[in-house]
């Protein structure tokens, strides 16, 4: 019987689930860069983002003082493994509250259970997550 205590197991799923999403996002991504928010100790932090999608967007901006590569495309990534619930409510209004701020592109969800292996959701407009795919969202210009 393993006698691990259930937070050292969350911790683990934790990392876990953050290094399965990095290598799946890894695969298909072109000039994406991952900043993930750790704690000290590698465990989880304050905050309702847990890793940070950014790339240049090397489109042609309207602004007539910027130029290819000035701004940011952002992805914002919440990650839940194990049995962690989904985001709550309250979780999700504070993610679009973010988005907003920092005109991210989209919303994010990557879950990882042991067993039953890997998902990425993306929020619609409203509170549905949507199945999608790190092709989708990390593969090409269009989100």
């Amino acid at each position: 019987m393993d006698k691990t205590p259930a937070w050292k197991k969350a911790g683990n799923t934790d990392k876990w689930t953050e290094i399965l999403f990095r290598a799946l996002a890894s695969r298909v991504k072109k000039r994406w860069r991952f900043v993930s928010f750790r704690g000290l100790g590698g465990g989880e932090w304050k905050g309702v983002v847990d890793v940070l999608a950014i790339r240049k967007d090397t489109s042609k901006s309207d602004d007539e003082l910027l130029k290819s590569g000035d701004l940011f495309d952002i992805v914002l990534v919440q990650m839940k493994g194990g049995f962690a619930r989904k985001p709550s409510e309250d979780e999700i209004d504070r993610l679009r509250v973010v988005a907003k701020r920092y005109d991210a592109k989209a919303i994010v969800l990557f879950q990882w259970k042991r067993g039953k292996g890997c998902t990425f959701k993306k929020l619609d407009a409203g509170t549905k997550w949507c199945d999608s795919s790190a092709k989708k969202i990390f593969g090409d210009k269009k989100q």
